[in-house]
This record gives C-alpha cells, sequence and structure tokens, in this order.
C-alpha cells in the first residue's frame, strides 16, 4: 500500500512538471510584439513646441531652405521662387511646385505634411491650418546650426551633423591651401549687382562669404570690415567700389542685370580686375548658403584660387 501511495504522489508530480514545461515552452515560443516607430515627434521651434511627422514625405518650403530639405534627401512637394529657379535645385525639384504664402489652395492641393518658412511668413495660422507649420528667423543662427535645426526638424540630426563635420573640415584645408598660394594676407571682397545697385557683403550673407572667410579664414579689407560686416551687406556707389575690392574679386553676377558698370574706366582700373583676379560665378547658384550650395561654391573657389579640375 506505502509504495502505491510514493508511486502515484510521483506520477502526480512528472504531470505537474510536464505542464509546467509546456506552459513555459509555449511563452517562449510565442512571438514578441515589435515596438512600432512613432509616427510624430515633437520638435522644439522658436515659437515653441510644435508635433511634426517623424518621418516627412510631403514638405512645403517657402523660403531660403529648400537646399537644406533636399540635402537631408527629404521630398519636397512646394518651393518658392528663388529655389525654384536655381540652377543647383533643377533636378531635384523638377516635380515640385512654384507656392509662395499667399497660395493657400494650391498648397491645400498638394496635400503637406509639414510647411517650414522663415517668422516673417505670412499667414501662419492658416498654414497651420493645412499642415504643421514651422518658421526660423533668417539669420538667428549661424549657417550650419541653421542646417542641424533642418536637420532635427525633419528627424535627420545625424547625418546633418555629419555632413557639418565633414565640411568643415575640407573647407579649412582647402583655405590653407588657398593662403598658401596667394599669400596669407591677400584680402578677397565679394560683390554683386541687382536692380542696377551695387552690393559688398560681409561674412555671413551666402554667396559664398560663409566659406571664405569663416570657414576658410580668408582676409576681409578692412573698409568691408566697417562697411558690411555687422550688417552682413552694404549697398555701395560706383565711386567706392575701389575702396572695397580686395586683392581678389568674387562677382556674383545675374546676367539678367545691368552690369554695365564693368565697361567703366573706375572698374577696369581696380587692381584685382587688372590682375585677372576676378572670378565670376552665377549669382543664382550663390544666393543660398545651404548644403548643396556650399558644396558647389566650395569646389568653384577651389578651381578658381588653386586651378583644379
Amino acid at each position: 500500500m506505502k509504495k502505491l501511495v510514493i508511486l502515484l504522489t510521483l506520477l502526480s508530480l512528472l504531470v505537474v512538471s510536464a505542464c509546467s514545461n509546456s506552459d513555459s515552452t509555449g511563452k517562449e515560443a510565442a512571438p514578441k510584439k515589435e515596438d512600432k516607430e512613432p509616427e510624430t515627434i515633437t520638435y522644439q521651434s522658436e515659437t515653441g513646441p510644435i508635433e511634426v511627422p517623424a518621418n516627412p514625405e510631403r514638405v512645403v518650403v517657402l523660403s531660403t531652405f529648400a537646399g537644406n530639405v533636399l540635402a537631408l534627401d527629404v521630398n519636397i512637394v512646394g518651393v518658392d521662387s528663388w529655389s525654384k529657379m536655381n540652377p543647383r535645385f533643377e533636378e531635384k525639384l523638377k516635380n515640385a511646385e512654384e507656392v509662395s504664402e499667399d497660395s493657400l489652395e494650391k498648397i491645400i492641393e498638394l496635400d503637406p505634411d509639414l510647411i517650414i518658412g522663415l517668422s516673417t511668413t505670412k499667414n501662419i495660422d492658416k498654414l497651420n491650418e493645412i499642415a504643421p507649420t514651422v518658421t526660423f528667423t533668417y539669420g538667428k543662427l549661424d549657417y550650419l546650426t541653421q542646417h542641424l535645426e533642418i536637420g532635427k526638424l525633419v528627424n535627420k540630426k545625424s547625418v546633418a551633423q555629419a555632413w557639418i563635420d565633414d565640411f568643415k573640415k575640407r573647407s579649412l584645408q582647402a583655405g590653407e591651401e588657398i593662403k598658401a598660394k596667394i599669400g596669407e594676407d591677400a584680402t578677397v571682397s565679394v560683390i554683386e549687382n541687382f536692380d542696377k545697385q551695387l552690393y559688398v557683403f560681409g561674412d555671413n550673407w551666402a554667396r559664398g562669404t560663409e566659406i571664405l572667410y569663416q570657414e576658410m579664414k580668408l582676409a576681409m579689407p578692412e573698409k568691408v570690415k566697417e562697411l558690411a560686416l555687422d550688417a552682413g551687406f552694404y549697398a555701395l556707389s560706383l565711386e567706392i567700389l575701389p575702396e572695397v575690392a580686395g586683392d581678389y574679386l568674387i562677382f556674383s553676377k545675374d546676367s539678367d542685370q545691368d552690369n554695365s558698370f564693368q565697361e567703366t574706366e573706375t572698374y577696369k582700373n581696380i587692381p584685382a580686375v587688372k590682375n585677372n583676379h576676378v572670378f565670376e560665378v552665377n549669382a543664382k547658384e550663390f544666393y543660398f548658403n545651404d548644403p548643396i550650395s556650399l558644396e558647389f561654391q566650395l569646389e568653384f573657389f577651389k578651381k578658381s584660387f588653386l586651378g583644379n579640375e
């Protein structure tokens, strides 16, 4: 009898153990639920936190920042007129519609999931009803920090930072090579003619100025520092042009403008002109300071100053 009780007890324990193992095995074999990627992120904008798509696919850019968005491989469906006419953006924007802050119906038709503009953009409230709208104050951030902010906005901060680090390194190296060729003290000026008005630029107004002065550390003429460094640009008369012209002159030239000043004796007698130290570039390709424009500008300067093909 005693043996029978022991035998039954052992059998019971085996059954319980088997059931336990079966439950355990069943739990381990159950498929594990994968964590879904968030559909939105919170971006800390100038005007406060705003919920935006984690992976925007249909972006409208109303001013200035198209090149930043394109460089991060984000699709643009609507863009401002200045960006649309930039030859550097032509291929990437061939399917994008030209829009403005006033073309609300067209923007609605484009069905954007994100809108980017300037702090001066009109109709912000109405745009926000169409899609999350983020604005930036032009010049509030330096040009590289601005790109990093665009990277944060479209959830590609690490991509933006990697490009910034690499670009700074390459620009500095190019600057050292250029100074070794033209001299440490050689000065460079950047000018433009728009609507029959000449301008000279400081170190933060696109047109290659950020590369030349901030990254390459090339010298700016004292007169340019006096007139344009703080404001970013200065409108000047033809008579003043020789005073701001450096040893080298970068002319951001728009062929649609009246550039007859180049035929005057005042211009022809500028030392940089007489020494063939004037480098002309298409102004439409030099208006911006986004990665696409900056890469083009960097290569232009290397070729112009160093003769690199």
